[in-house]
């Protein structure tokens, strides 16, 4: 395997070979199709896959020669007039390269170079998937052992015993684990977001003729965990029908690689579950996909990278490079040229273990929809890091809405102890990644038509005509 980065195109899809897959790395690829074909040969068999760090070295040249040369043409010319070789020497004689790249690799030393972090089997977790393949851990010194756990309550479990240092979770999930809500309190903190949108609600295939919600009364549906956002947006979705979820319909919590069989067998009627097991449904011809979760709330949150508080404090180099890594990773995924390839990387056994075609449907968002149609949506999921303090904020209120809390909460205390949203923005900046605003973290979201204001929280929460009756 060839090196992914085109050395000086950095705006092309990152690949597994070069652009045509005949050449031993990306520069020979370049020089070729420069007209230099004298210094090209193309690849042997055996040649060997580059090193996570020599990835890293040709990026940062990349974006050098291109800041040098923004204009295509005008790069190419350059390059088929002087040979690569003489162009990089040149650019050498003006430009530390060399000391950059080695500035690139340097880190404080860590704490702890071998880690354990479990996860789910899911898309959602994506980043956290791929930066083991990709090399993102390794770029910070990092040995990552990735632990593929069967359910939420299991993750949970591990976290509190700390057989994990990290972990995929849940969103609302650190926020009950630090206030003691199914289990003992222990603090736990929300990194990045691992993802947003990327679910949906699919239903059996005999119920073609129901897709309105109204229709639901008696249904049975499952969701991975209480406290995911799969439960509160399956409730928020039914009780806008004018359904109510604790009477009108049956709820169960169901391991997200058992739902495609149980809808199968006819133990629910759907589930409002996490991809890939919505487009598995309907690979498999059991179900089809009614409502992505986008259409309920575009840009909700899903899934995220948490924390113990003791890892944050005992070993805070660690911590800060395992954050880069993530969201490192989570830059990549952003873009949409980059999913068939992610596609293949987390594709196999000890990762997702699904047929690449399912996970190429959900993360280019051109999909079956199970009705005979084939849809486009290209943020049918999106892997946008910024753990906003409203999305927990919106995450009490309902957690408030169906008796998970009770009592009075301060929404805005609880959201900024456990989402670390300072702490992404200043390692955003590091990364030179984009930083999204607002600064004080309290974006507006609009779910269903409605909007969320965090600063008029506790008005939202009060004004739900159906809700759990407090106890």
């Amino acid at each position: 395997m060839s090196n992914p980065f085109h050395p000086y195109d950095a705006d092309r899809p990152l690949r597994l070979t070069c652009a045509c897959g005949q050449h031993a790395s990306a520069a020979e690829h370049e020089a070729d199709h420069a007209g230099m074909q004298a210094n090209t040969t193309h690849a042997p068999d055996d040649v060997p896959p580059a090193s996570a760090e020599q990835l890293s070295n040709d990026y940062l040249e990349a974006v050098l020669v291109r800041a040098l040369f923004p204009q295509d043409a005008l790069r190419r010319r350059f390059l088929k007039a002087v040979g690569i070789d003489t162009a990089r020497a040149a650019i050498a004689s003006l430009l530390p390269i060399a000391s950059l790249q080695a500035m690139a690799q340097e880190k404080k030393p860590l704490e702890k170079n071998d880690l354990k972090i479990g996860f789910i089997a899911i898309t959602c977790a994506t980043p956290l998937i791929m930066a083991d393949p990709l090399g993102f851990y390794k770029r910070q010194g990092l040995r990552v052992q990735l632990n593929k756990t069967a359910g939420w309550a299991l993750i949970r479990d591990k976290m509190l015993n700390k057989e994990h240092d990290a972990s995929h979770f849940l969103s609302p999930m650190p926020l009950a684990i630090s206030q003691g809500l199914g289990s003992v309190a222990q603090p736990m903190r929300v990194a990045t977001v691992q993802n947003i949108n990327g679910q949906a609600i699919t239903l059996a295939n005999k119920h073609k003729d129901r897709r309105d919600p109204k229709t639901w009364k008696g249904m049975r549906f499952a969701v991975p965990f209480e406290y995911s956002m799969h439960n509160f947006l399956l409730r928020y979705y039914v009780a806008q029908a004018g359904l109510d979820p604790d009477k009108d319909i049956q709820i169960r919590v169901t391991p997200p690689p058992e739902m495609v069989a149980n809808l199968r067998a006819g133990n629910i009627d759907g589930y409002l579950g996490p991809d890939p097991f919505n487009q598995r449904a309907v690979f498999d011809e059991v179900g089809f996909i009614t409502v992505l979760s986008k259409e309920i709330w575009d840009g909700h949150p899903c899934c995220a990278f948490g924390f113990s508080e003791d890892l944050i404090k005992q070993a805070p180099n660690t911590f800060a490079a395992l954050y880069r890594a993530v969201l490192e990773a989570a830059a990549m995924a952003q873009e949409a040229r980059n999913r068939e390839l992610i596609a293949k990387v987390v594709a196999p056994t000890q990762y997702l273990n699904q047929p690449e075609t399912v996970l190429q449907q959900v993360l280019t968002g051109r999909f079956a929809d199970g009705l005979g149609n084939v849809r486009t949506v290209p943020d049918r999921i999106d892997f946008q890091p910024m753990p906003w303090y409203s999305m927990a904020i919106w995450m009490l209120t309902q957690m408030q809405r169906w008796g998970y809390i009770k009592g009075d909460v301060n929404y805005t205390d609880v959201a900024q102890q456990v989402f670390l949203m300072t702490d992404a923005r200043r390692f955003m900046k590091e990364l030179d990644q984009p930083v999204p605003g607002p600064d004080n973290g309290m974006r507006k979201f609009t779910i269903m038509g409605r909007e969320f204001d965090p600063a008029r929280a506790k008005e939202y929460a009060a004004s739900f005509q159906i809700r759990r009756a407090a106890a």
